[in-house]
């Protein structure tokens, strides 16, 4: 069964431009990670009270593919990066 990977990303006020784009072009860079069916990651386009900033969709073949994401070294830094950059993350796992 595959595996819907969403994660909403909320920037730090002092977040400037520049570095929300860095963020989300790395990781769209983890698109090739082995398990990854789909990759999708964009900015807010609505700007609502309730929008976070980024949005990330990634499709895993598998539970195990996820797991195995959650640990992978290219994917470990960049979340490290944008928990640096975020007030709030929130995510959701379901099987489609």
């Amino acid at each position: 069964m595959r595996i819907l990977h969403l994660v909403s990303f909320k920037y730090k006020a002092d977040v400037d431009h520049a570095t929300r784009e860095d963020h989300r072009r790395r990781l769209a860079a983890l698109h090739d990670i082995d398990g990854i069916a789909a990759l999708m990651v964009g900015a807010d386009v609505v700007h609502s009270p309730r929008s976070y900033d980024t949005g990330l969709s990634i499709t895993f073949r598998d539970r195990a593919a996820l797991d195995a994401y959650q640990r992978d070294p290219r994917h470990v830094p960049v979340a490290q990066f944008g928990a640096g950059l975020c007030a709030s993350i929130v995510a959701v796992d379901f099987e489609i």
